[in-house]
């Protein structure tokens, strides 16, 4: 003879278990609802931002890659945020509300893409406190800064910085230049403010370091790639903080050896120091400066060792256990 229960914890599940569920769906549902109209409301600025990566591949073109590294970094702390609750937290419409306010400014007002860039990311940011809550911003903190890099920077910014830089690519190059003359004196080389003169088989080769040679944009994409290997590569703050001051100095060096090897390349053609080449030398260059950061990484993992890595080590590897070698007879 078979019995029903009549205790509720038995037998039939309880009806609270069902609200986490559809609690997670409502939340699911205003964020697609408040993404939705956040698109549609900075997708004049998106088509720009586009169009100028677009236009300037060698000096914007690191644009169209950092919302997928911003989208990895978020990937990545996954199991975190299925830990993490989820709530409402009202003061995120403060940030949401400054950001729309900022945005419609700095178009109406003092037009300024930069800014205008500044204010999406002020109100996303917004957004995901105001729905999410501050546990999940604070996982999203950093992949939100991270956005900032694909913001193309105003010119009045860029030539007042650009200028000294010209004047560093200059002379950097004309040093390393002349390094490479001197076995045997196969070429001669002098700087004059922004100008490199090449003298060479009787001619006199010109090579003007304009704005486009200055680094300053070599910097942002330097910078932007040193934070994502920042993020990826390393864990405490501290080393994160070393990768990204090593990025001025490489994208600069760097930065350098492009004139350099623009000037030998109009030796043989003047042509080919502008141009695709131009773009093609800036990108290639690109990957030594990461190799450049990953040498740093393994540099700073094993300046102090971390008691993560170390405890898995040692459940791999427990002391006390001998590891039985094979006996070759003889």
């Amino acid at each position: 003879m078979s019995t029903v229960s009549t205790n509720p914890g038995v037998g039939t599940p309880p009806i609270a278990a069902a609200r986490p569920q559809s609690i997670n769906t409502q939340l699911w549902v205003t964020m697609g609802v408040l993404l939705t109209a956040f698109v549609a409301l900075y997708f004049r600025w998106f088509s720009k931002q586009a169009e100028f990566s677009w236009d300037r591949l060698d000096d914007w073109g690191h644009a169209f890659v950092v919302p997928i590294i911003a989208g990895a970094m978020i990937w990545t702390q996954r199991e975190r945020l299925r830990d993490v609750k989820t709530q409402a937290f009202w003061p995120g419409l403060l940030p949401l509300a400054l950001g729309v306010m900022c945005y419609f400014y700095f178009i109406v007002g003092v037009a300024n893409h930069m800014l205008q860039g500044l204010a999406m990311i002020l109100c996303l940011a917004g957004v995901v406190l105001l729905v999410m809550g501050r546990d999940v911003f604070r996982v999203a903190f950093l992949p939100l800064l991270y956005l900032s890099f694909g913001i193309t920077v105003s010119e009045q910014v860029m030539i007042k910085i650009t200028f000294q830089l010209q004047l560093l690519a200059t002379q950097g190059a004309w040093l390393m230049l002349k390094v490479i003359s001197l076995p045997g004196n196969w070429f001669m080389v002098d700087a004059n403010g922004n100008l490199l003169e090449i003298f060479y088989k009787g001619r006199t080769i010109p090579l003007n370091v304009a704005e486009a040679c200055s680094g300053m944009r070599m910097v942002i994409a330097f910078i932007a790639l040193a934070g994502a290997i920042a993020v990826f590569g390393v864990r405490h703050w501290w080393q994160r903080i070393a990768v990204l001051l090593l990025a001025v100095p490489v994208a600069l060096f760097m930065n350098i050896i492009r004139v350099a090897v623009l000037g030998l390349l109009s030796i043989g053609d003047v042509n080919l120091a502008a141009g695709n080449i131009h773009m093609l030398i800036g990108t290639l260059l690109l990957i030594p400066g990461m190799f450049l950061f990953l040498a740093a990484v393994w540099a700073l993992k094993r300046i102090v060792v971390d008691p993560a890595e170390q405890a898995e080590l040692a459940k791999k590897n427990p002391v006390g256990v001998k590891v039985k070698r094979p006996v070759i007879k003889s």
